[in-house]
């Protein structure tokens, strides 16, 4: 059993939990999430700041988008994987994310389809922006939404890092936490160009001494940010609106074959 040294004083000692091995099955413990991605870092990592205002865009109207979500290298949280290695992985399992929310994307106006994508599609290695938008390029996608999801967890003002390990089932009756911050960028497939930004974040607080199992804190996880997502989905509709005042009147050549598919 792990237990972080600055946060030994939230819950028992290992003293105590060996104790307690004697008439139970041990200190269960629950290990938090990897962390998110800065998107940003996504359509940056061309340190040409002159290259980057080249950028236009290029997408017709109405569009099709592709959805992936990306998050830190080597990404775990329990019940699900990341795919890829590199400076980023793709989550292609969907256990937080409502299917409401995907409904509400797919029916904004203009857009032609939603793609949602998996590993198939995908490179191992994942080095830039780049890669999710060739990707999307085999889907015929015009647009590419990516987004990502930051969960942290606190308990009493102590907050707990990504990785770490939580011994459960003796924290004190204190305030436990779990904030979930999530972020998208819409990009232009064709030429990588940034149309906008959202960021939601929504957080979960219980007593500590409710956390007595992992599923009970992965339970909270979830919660927190299934409805970080929801919000995300709102404030992109709210973008789009704007997108679409801006973008939407130029209709360049669309791909060929533009077919409706949902993967």
């Amino acid at each position: 059993m792990v237990a972080a040294r600055n946060l030994i004083g939230l819950w028992a000692p290992r003293s105590f939990c060996a104790i307690l091995l004697v008439a139970a099955a041990g200190c269960a413990t629950y290990l938090t999430p990897g962390g998110g991605v800065n998107i940003e870092t996504l359509f940056k990592a061309d340190p040409d700041i002159a290259e980057l205002l080249k950028l236009e865009p290029a997408a017709p109207f109405p569009a099709r988008v592709a959805v992936v979500r990306v998050q830190a290298s080597g990404y775990y949280s329990q019940g699900n994987r990341c795919y890829g290695s590199g400076r980023y992985c793709v989550v292609t399992t969907r256990d937080v994310e409502p299917e409401a929310s995907y409904d509400t994307l797919a029916k904004l106006p203009q857009v032609a389809g939603l793609a949602l994508m998996n590993r198939m599609l995908l490179p191992e290695k994942l080095t830039s922006a780049k890669d999710l938008r060739q990707s999307a390029a085999t889907l015929k996608a015009d647009l590419l939404l990516v987004y990502s999801l930051d969960t942290g967890f606190n308990i009493e003002n102590t907050d707990i890092g990504p990785l770490a390990l939580i011994t459960l089932g003796f924290l004190p009756n204190k305030k436990a936490k779990v904030t979930s911050t999530a972020s998208a960028a819409l990009f232009d497939v064709r030429t990588g160009f940034v149309y906008g930004v959202a960021e939601s974040t929504s957080m979960e607080e219980q007593r500590a001494t409710f956390w007595s199992s992992s599923e009970a804190v992965d339970n909270a996880r979830k919660k927190a940010e299934s409805e970080a997502f929801r919000k995300l989905v709102d404030e992109i509709g709210k973008f789009w609106n704007d997108i679409l005042r801006t973008h939407a009147a130029r209709s360049p050549s669309p791909w060929p074959s533009r077919t409706t598919a949902k993967q």
